[in-house]
Protein backbone atom coordinates (compact mmCIF):
# COMPACT_ATOMS: atom_id res chain seq x y z
CA UNK A 1 0.00 0.00 0.00
CA UNK A 2 1.09 3.55 -0.94
CA UNK A 3 1.55 6.04 1.86
CA UNK A 4 -1.25 7.93 2.86
CA UNK A 5 -1.58 11.51 2.08
CA UNK A 6 -2.37 14.31 5.69
CA UNK A 7 -6.34 14.31 3.70
CA UNK A 8 -6.48 10.55 2.50
CA UNK A 9 -5.82 10.02 6.39
CA UNK A 10 -8.59 12.28 7.17
CA UNK A 11 -10.76 10.01 4.37
CA UNK A 12 -9.64 6.85 6.71
CA UNK A 13 -10.67 8.05 9.54
CA UNK A 14 -14.30 9.47 8.98
CA UNK A 15 -14.78 5.59 6.99
CA UNK A 16 -13.41 3.97 9.86
CA UNK A 17 -15.50 5.99 12.61
CA UNK A 18 -18.54 5.10 10.26
CA UNK A 19 -17.65 1.30 10.39
CA UNK A 20 -17.65 1.64 14.03
CA UNK A 21 -21.01 3.56 14.35
CA UNK A 22 -22.44 0.89 12.43
CA UNK A 23 -21.38 -1.81 14.72
CA UNK A 24 -22.80 0.40 17.92
CA UNK A 25 -25.52 0.67 15.99
CA UNK A 26 -26.23 -3.25 15.03
CA UNK A 27 -25.65 -4.05 18.96
CA UNK A 28 -29.17 -3.62 19.85
CA UNK A 29 -30.46 -6.11 17.55
CA UNK A 30 -28.34 -8.76 18.10
CA UNK A 31 -30.64 -11.08 20.34
CA UNK A 32 -32.74 -14.27 20.35
CA UNK A 33 -34.93 -14.62 17.64
CA UNK A 34 -33.15 -12.68 14.97
CA UNK A 35 -31.61 -13.54 11.95
CA UNK A 36 -28.21 -12.47 10.36
CA UNK A 37 -30.34 -11.76 7.14
CA UNK A 38 -32.56 -9.15 9.40
CA UNK A 39 -29.13 -8.04 11.06
CA UNK A 40 -27.72 -7.89 7.19
CA UNK A 41 -30.13 -5.37 6.05
CA UNK A 42 -29.66 -3.04 9.43
CA UNK A 43 -26.15 -2.64 8.57
CA UNK A 44 -26.73 -1.98 4.78
CA UNK A 45 -29.52 0.58 5.36
CA UNK A 46 -27.07 2.18 7.93
CA UNK A 47 -24.87 2.29 5.78
CA UNK A 48 -26.35 3.61 3.22
CA UNK A 49 -28.29 6.45 5.50
CA UNK A 50 -24.97 7.95 5.93
CA UNK A 51 -24.01 8.41 2.37
CA UNK A 52 -21.33 5.00 2.28
CA UNK A 53 -21.68 1.42 0.84
CA UNK A 54 -21.35 -1.56 2.29
CA UNK A 55 -17.84 -3.30 0.78
CA UNK A 56 -18.54 -6.61 1.27
CA UNK A 57 -21.57 -6.76 -1.07
CA UNK A 58 -20.40 -8.00 -4.50
CA UNK A 59 -17.28 -7.81 -3.62
CA UNK A 60 -15.62 -10.75 -5.31
CA UNK A 61 -19.07 -12.25 -5.65
CA UNK A 62 -20.31 -12.02 -2.18
CA UNK A 63 -23.64 -11.87 -1.93
CA UNK A 64 -24.31 -9.79 1.26
CA UNK A 65 -23.42 -6.61 3.19
CA UNK A 66 -22.07 -8.10 6.38
CA UNK A 67 -20.27 -10.72 7.53
CA UNK A 68 -21.82 -12.73 10.21
CA UNK A 69 -19.88 -15.67 11.75
CA UNK A 70 -21.34 -17.48 14.72
CA UNK A 71 -19.92 -19.92 17.20
CA UNK A 72 -17.94 -21.91 15.37
CA UNK A 73 -17.84 -20.07 11.99
CA UNK A 74 -14.14 -18.69 11.91
CA UNK A 75 -14.85 -16.01 9.34
CA UNK A 76 -16.52 -14.67 6.26
CA UNK A 77 -20.26 -16.18 7.54
CA UNK A 78 -22.74 -15.55 4.85
CA UNK A 79 -26.56 -13.57 6.53
CA UNK A 80 -29.03 -16.41 5.99
CA UNK A 81 -32.60 -17.01 7.90
CA UNK A 82 -31.59 -19.26 10.66
CA UNK A 83 -32.54 -17.17 14.24
CA UNK A 84 -30.22 -16.76 16.60
CA UNK A 85 -30.52 -19.32 19.64
CA UNK A 86 -29.85 -18.30 23.32
CA UNK A 87 -25.83 -19.08 24.14
CA UNK A 88 -24.93 -18.41 20.56
CA UNK A 89 -21.85 -15.97 20.09
CA UNK A 90 -21.53 -14.21 17.10
CA UNK A 91 -18.78 -11.99 15.13
CA UNK A 92 -20.29 -9.47 13.05
CA UNK A 93 -17.54 -8.07 10.59
CA UNK A 94 -17.98 -4.65 8.79
CA UNK A 95 -16.28 -2.55 5.78
CA UNK A 96 -17.93 0.58 4.96
CA UNK A 97 -16.58 2.29 1.89
CA UNK A 98 -17.06 6.52 2.24
CA UNK A 99 -15.51 8.91 0.07
CA UNK A 100 -13.66 6.26 -1.54
CA UNK A 101 -11.79 5.21 1.81
CA UNK A 102 -12.58 1.63 3.42
CA UNK A 103 -13.22 1.27 7.00
CA UNK A 104 -12.73 -2.26 8.46
CA UNK A 105 -13.89 -3.41 11.88
CA UNK A 106 -15.91 -5.96 13.87
CA UNK A 107 -16.68 -7.12 17.05
CA UNK A 108 -17.83 -10.26 19.04
CA UNK A 109 -21.47 -10.33 20.43
CA UNK A 110 -23.58 -12.67 22.75
CA UNK A 111 -26.45 -14.15 22.11
CA UNK A 112 -28.92 -13.99 25.60
CA UNK A 113 -27.42 -16.14 28.26
CA UNK A 114 -23.71 -17.13 27.40
CA UNK A 115 -21.40 -19.51 28.92
CA UNK A 116 -18.09 -18.73 31.07
CA UNK A 117 -16.39 -20.81 28.49
CA UNK A 118 -17.83 -18.71 25.37
CA UNK A 119 -17.11 -15.47 27.40
CA UNK A 120 -13.66 -16.69 28.19
CA UNK A 121 -12.87 -16.57 24.60
CA UNK A 122 -14.11 -13.78 23.78
CA UNK A 123 -12.18 -11.74 26.24
CA UNK A 124 -8.84 -13.83 25.02
CA UNK A 125 -9.71 -12.94 21.11
CA UNK A 126 -10.32 -9.09 22.27
CA UNK A 127 -6.81 -9.15 24.42
CA UNK A 128 -4.81 -10.71 21.40
CA UNK A 129 -6.07 -8.20 19.47
CA UNK A 130 -5.15 -5.02 21.71
CA UNK A 131 -1.93 -7.39 22.00
CA UNK A 132 -1.53 -6.86 18.28
CA UNK A 133 -1.96 -3.71 17.76
CA UNK A 134 0.67 -2.67 20.26
CA UNK A 135 3.28 -4.18 18.77
CA UNK A 136 2.82 -1.79 15.51
CA UNK A 137 5.88 0.27 15.47
CA UNK A 138 6.64 1.98 12.43
CA UNK A 139 9.31 0.19 10.27
CA UNK A 140 8.94 -2.59 12.62
CA UNK A 141 7.45 -5.96 11.02
CA UNK A 142 4.18 -7.88 10.79
CA UNK A 143 6.45 -10.71 12.67
CA UNK A 144 6.24 -8.37 15.43
CA UNK A 145 2.50 -8.23 15.56
CA UNK A 146 2.06 -12.57 15.25
CA UNK A 147 4.50 -12.69 17.92
CA UNK A 148 2.47 -10.65 20.38
CA UNK A 149 -0.59 -12.33 19.39
CA UNK A 150 -0.11 -15.60 19.55
CA UNK A 151 2.11 -15.51 22.71
CA UNK A 152 -0.23 -14.13 24.35
CA UNK A 153 -3.10 -16.91 23.29
CA UNK A 154 -0.98 -19.66 23.32
CA UNK A 155 -0.19 -18.60 27.11
CA UNK A 156 -3.93 -18.40 27.89
CA UNK A 157 -4.51 -22.29 26.71
CA UNK A 158 -5.80 -21.17 23.09
CA UNK A 159 -4.68 -21.39 18.99
CA UNK A 160 -4.14 -18.29 16.71
CA UNK A 161 -5.70 -19.24 13.49
CA UNK A 162 -2.67 -18.65 11.07
CA UNK A 163 -3.98 -19.43 7.42
CA UNK A 164 -6.65 -16.17 7.94
CA UNK A 165 -5.40 -12.88 9.00
CA UNK A 166 -5.25 -9.24 8.08
CA UNK A 167 -4.36 -6.66 5.58
CA UNK A 168 -3.63 -3.40 4.17
CA UNK A 169 -6.47 -1.73 3.63
CA UNK A 170 -6.75 2.30 2.15
CA UNK A 171 -8.85 3.04 -1.36
CA UNK A 172 -8.64 -0.74 -1.97
CA UNK A 173 -10.43 -3.32 0.47
CA UNK A 174 -7.44 -6.06 0.57
CA UNK A 175 -3.69 -5.19 0.08
CA UNK A 176 -0.42 -6.39 1.33
CA UNK A 177 0.96 -7.13 3.86
CA UNK A 178 -0.71 -10.08 4.83
CA UNK A 179 -0.86 -9.82 8.79
CA UNK A 180 -0.80 -12.71 10.34
CA UNK A 181 -1.14 -13.94 14.18
CA UNK A 182 1.98 -15.23 14.49
CA UNK A 183 5.42 -15.11 13.86
CA UNK A 184 8.64 -14.19 14.86
CA UNK A 185 10.36 -10.62 15.90
CA UNK A 186 11.57 -8.78 13.08
CA UNK A 187 10.43 -11.25 10.51
CA UNK A 188 7.48 -10.60 7.86
CA UNK A 189 6.42 -7.12 5.83
CA UNK A 190 7.89 -3.68 6.70
CA UNK A 191 5.15 -1.48 8.92
CA UNK A 192 5.30 1.64 6.52
CA UNK A 193 4.48 4.60 8.31
CA UNK A 194 1.19 6.34 6.85
CA UNK A 195 -0.04 3.05 5.55
CA UNK A 196 -3.25 1.45 7.18
CA UNK A 197 -3.15 -2.61 7.72
CA UNK A 198 -6.23 -4.43 9.87
CA UNK A 199 -5.28 -6.41 13.10
CA UNK A 200 -7.58 -9.37 13.62
CA UNK A 201 -6.66 -12.64 15.05
CA UNK A 202 -9.32 -15.14 14.90
CA UNK A 203 -9.04 -17.25 18.12
CA UNK A 204 -9.80 -20.74 18.35
CA UNK A 205 -9.94 -23.19 21.33
CA UNK A 206 -8.77 -26.17 19.92
CA UNK A 207 -5.93 -26.80 17.70
CA UNK A 208 -7.89 -29.20 15.13
CA UNK A 209 -7.41 -28.26 11.76
CA UNK A 210 -9.88 -25.48 10.05
CA UNK A 211 -12.25 -26.23 7.40
CA UNK A 212 -12.94 -24.08 3.74
CA UNK A 213 -16.30 -24.06 2.26
CA UNK A 214 -17.73 -22.08 -0.78
CA UNK A 215 -20.27 -19.45 -1.40
CA UNK A 216 -21.88 -19.93 -4.25
CA UNK A 217 -21.33 -17.30 -7.08
CA UNK A 218 -18.30 -16.40 -5.10
CA UNK A 219 -14.60 -16.87 -5.08
CA UNK A 220 -14.88 -15.64 -1.19
CA UNK A 221 -14.64 -18.40 1.46
CA UNK A 222 -15.87 -19.09 4.71
CA UNK A 223 -14.18 -20.81 7.63
CA UNK A 224 -15.24 -23.32 10.28
CA UNK A 225 -13.58 -25.39 12.82
CA UNK A 226 -13.73 -29.01 11.94
CA UNK A 227 -14.58 -30.04 15.50
CA UNK A 228 -17.56 -27.34 15.85
CA UNK A 229 -16.05 -25.81 18.62
CA UNK A 230 -15.87 -22.05 19.05
CA UNK A 231 -14.26 -19.19 17.11
CA UNK A 232 -13.45 -15.30 18.42
CA UNK A 233 -12.20 -12.36 16.39
CA UNK A 234 -11.97 -9.20 16.49
CA UNK A 235 -10.75 -6.24 14.23
CA UNK A 236 -9.44 -2.37 13.65
CA UNK A 237 -8.09 -0.32 11.21
CA UNK A 238 -4.89 1.09 12.19
CA UNK A 239 -2.80 3.86 10.90
CA UNK A 240 0.89 2.92 11.38
CA UNK A 241 2.57 6.81 12.09
CA UNK A 242 5.92 8.03 12.59
CA UNK A 243 5.76 7.76 16.12
CA UNK A 244 3.63 4.96 16.67
CA UNK A 245 -0.19 3.91 15.52
CA UNK A 246 -3.41 5.66 15.50
CA UNK A 247 -6.48 3.24 15.66
CA UNK A 248 -8.80 4.48 12.64
CA UNK A 249 -12.05 2.26 13.53
CA UNK A 250 -13.49 4.01 17.07
CA UNK A 251 -16.65 6.49 17.03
Amino acid sequence: MEPLQPSEVKGMEKAGQLASRTLDHVEKYVKVGVTTNELNQIVHDFTLSHGAKPAPLGYNGFPKSVCTSVNECICHGVPDDKKLADGDIINIDVTCILDGFHGDTSRMYEVGTVSQDKRDLIEVARTAMEKGIAAVVPLGTTGDIGFAINKFVTKKGYYAVREIGGHGIGKTFHGDPFVPSFGKKGKGDRLRPWTCITVEPMINVTNEPIVEFSIPGSTIKYYETQDKSPSAQWEHTILITDEGYEIMTVS
